[in-house]
């Protein structure tokens, strides 16, 4: 499966290091992700390259221009067709898990980060098909958070990570929290590796890390036994 994200930002660079390391290079080294960064403000027909302004009706702040993201929308939909045209917002539905595993099996998707104020909204009625957030707070501008959003989808593309399985035992899969995990040495400074993982068995050995993610989860997160 190949995948196409494009990005819309203001701040193209930011993204060069997140998506020239790890399991992100290695989904585009694979062709397994295609990843596009496009600066708004190339179009802009404004000399000073202005993507931004003053809010109608007051208010501190500026607000992205309608015009600017509108015409880079469309020009990359005569282009491309969608799946999902994507915001980046606190106002949008919470990232999950089962979000970033729906996204994960479509072909094309856009994200927009906004920045300043926010972005003009009759981009967000007429363009956008879904809101998301990272969590209940505010940061500079959306593109950590598309930078997040990326990793959660890219790294459970079918063929991205070299042990199919990993991903599967992640937290929040099943709704539950990972178990704890160990690797050696066995015995550290006295602290021993729980002797049913060394045991072989498979069936006693999967019933304990279950039991040990519903006792971690009930401890840590009890919302999501709910």
């Amino acid at each position: 499966m190949k995948m196409q994200i494009d990005i819309l930002t203001l701040f193209p660079e930011m993204f060069n290091g997140p998506f020239s390391h790890s399991i992100l290079k290695r989904a585009q080294a694979k062709g397994h992700a295609v990843i596009h960064l496009h600066n708004i403000r190339d179009w802009s027909e404004n000399k000073h390259k202005t993507v931004d302004d003053y809010p109608y009706g007051g208010g501190a702040g500026m607000v992205m221009m309608v015009e600017p993201v509108v015409k880079c929308i469309e020009e990359l939909k005569s282009k491309t067709t969608y799946d999902e045209i994507i915001y980046l917002s606190p106002d949008g539905e919470l990232l999950t898990q089962r979000i970033a595993n729906q996204l994960s099996v479509k072909h094309n998707l856009l994200i927009l980060c906004g920045h300043y104020k926010g972005i003009d909204e009759r981009i967000r009625t007429h363009f956008i098909t879904r809101e998301i957030s990272i969590g209940d707070y505010v940061m500079s501008g959306g593109e950590l958070a598309a930078m997040i959003l990326t990793d959660a989808i890219v790294r459970i593309i079918p063929g991205v990570l070299n042990d199919e399985t990993s991903a599967l035992s992640d937290s929040f899969q099943d709704n539950l929290l990972s178990p704890p995990v160990y690797t050696r040495p066995y015995d550290f400074r006295g602290i021993q590796v729980p002797d049913i993982l060394l045991s072989g068995n498979d069936k006693e050995i999967a019933k304990w890390k279950h039991e040990q993610s519903l006792e971690r989860t009930k401890a840590r997160r009890p919302e999501l036994l709910e």
